[in-house]
């Protein structure tokens, strides 16, 4: 049985440790700095919640004994056969990258590193990056060369939270090596590991600008359709209304406005391109779209209701998608920064988060003592919990922008309450 050890437990990495612990092919070592995650999973447990099918296999994991976690990369990495990494990538404004963590991962494996070794990175990276930044730094500090004494391949992780363990199973996995060896090293560990289907491409930068790619897909597909919702309010047009006639149209797949665009992924990658050299085109203009929608969805507010001076506005979902506990760029927070900007006050709700932790945001956490003073909701992440929401219970509540475009417009307007989409008046 080969040993893996996976660099970084967090939301991809836990679960890929977890099925291929349980796959009968691998001993698996998971490494990461934080030790209360790897107290967490040596007791067969998950540091992360609301990731299905992730607690019974690691329990499973437990019982066979088939997963240890460990704070020491080095040492993990020093019995291993292969080493995949999957260490998130920090940005700052505009994507420009901080590479500490993952800097600071592959100096651990190049200090541990054994001859043979194949390392797979998974972690989004800017195009280049496994080859020139990563495999070099990994020669000079294991004196191993590339491709001859230790085995290079980039596989991007291509998974969505909430489903990652059926992803990992169901996607193809998109493969490349920096030679042959090791692009046939990395296909038959993925065959084998989580018996999917596997996509050879032709070199590391192929596979690194692909999973890019797939983000500015969405990115400006997106962008598109909400550029076509804001024309849409200007020409008193129900951009639901389009979308649902245009898509019945086999080529036609109009993607769904919104308030905004969140998470780690779409409104980072583009600028993994926009920052090396693709300085203009559907790219930069998709960002800039997609990050002023949150301004103009309180312009929206304002054309229906006047200033906002002195309003009190419920915002729904601190998260930045449904069903999913995760604020990262999420589009609340732009929300909120423009809401105060016009001197409203600014009350968050969401199930997956306690007070205190929508209380750091600089936000006031929703309760009902509260019921009667809120002037406005904004609904921007669209909970399970948010399907059965009790918005008869605002009684003076003025108008309900709805976000997401998913809420009952005629319940709403029978409150005595307006109604505002996005595109849809």
């Amino acid at each position: 049985m080969k040993n893996v050890t996976i660099v970084g437990l967090g939301k991809i990495g836990l679960p890929l440790a977890a099925i291929l612990a349980n796959s009968g092919n691998f001993h698996v070592y998971g490494a990461d700095i934080n030790k209360f995650v790897v107290e967490t999973v040596n007791k067969g447990l998950s540091p992360i919640n609301n990731e299905p099918g992730l607690d019974k296999l690691l329990g499973k994991a437990y019982q066979s004994k088939t997963l240890e976690a460990t704070t020491n990369t080095t040492e993990a990495v020093s019995k291993s056969d292969v080493v995949i990494v999957i260490v998130p990538v920090l940005t700052k404004d505009k994507g420009q990258i901080n590479y500490q963590y993952i800097d600071s991962a592959v100096e651990e494996i190049g200090k541990g590193i054994k001859k043979g070794t194949l390392v797979i990175f998974e972690t989004t990276l800017p195009t280049g990056d496994t080859r020139k930044r990563f495999g070099k730094k990994i020669e000079q500090l294991s004196g191993l060369t590339m491709g001859d004494e230790f085995y290079l391949s980039y596989s991007p992780e291509r998974v969505y939270s909430n489903r990652i363990i059926q992803d990992l199973t169901n996607y193809p996995k998109v493969v490349s090596g920096f030679n042959k060896a090791s692009l046939e090293l990395a296909s038959s560990f993925y065959k084998k590991g989580l018996n999917c289907e596997v996509l050879q491409v032709s070199s590391l930068e192929v596979a690194e600008f692909t999973k890019v790619a797939e983000c500015v897909y969405r990115d400006v597909n997106i962008a598109l359709a909400n550029e076509l919702a804001m024309f849409a309010d200007q020409l008193d047009v129900n951009i639901k209304e389009v979308i649902k006639a245009a898509n019945s149209e086999p080529l036609s797949h109009l993607h769904s406005p919104g308030v905004g665009v969140g998470g780690h992924c779409i409104p980072v990658y583009p600028y993994f391109f926009i920052n090396n050299g693709l300085v203009e085109g559907l790219v930069t203009e998709a960002r800039k779209i997609n990050d002023s929608m949150a301004k103009y969805a309180v312009k929206l507010v304002e054309e229906n209701i006047g200033s906002l001076k002195h309003s009190n506005i419920l915002i729904l979902g601190l998260s930045f998608r449904g069903n999913v506990k995760e604020p990262t760029k999420s589009s609340t927070l732009l929300l909120m920064d423009e809401l105060k900007q016009k001197g409203a006050t600014v009350y968050v709700d969401d199930p997956l988060f306690n007070s205190d932790e929508i209380s750091s945001y600089g936000v006031i956490p929703f309760s009902k003592d509260v019921l009667n003073d809120i002037d406005i909701i904004i609904l921007q992440a669209f909970h399970d919990e948010y399907k059965e929401f009790k918005f008869s219970n605002f009684v003076n509540c003025k108008l309900v922008l709805d976000g997401r475009n998913v809420l009952d417009e005629n319940y709403i307007k029978s409150l005595g309450m307006m109604y505002k989409g996005i595109g849809v008046r």
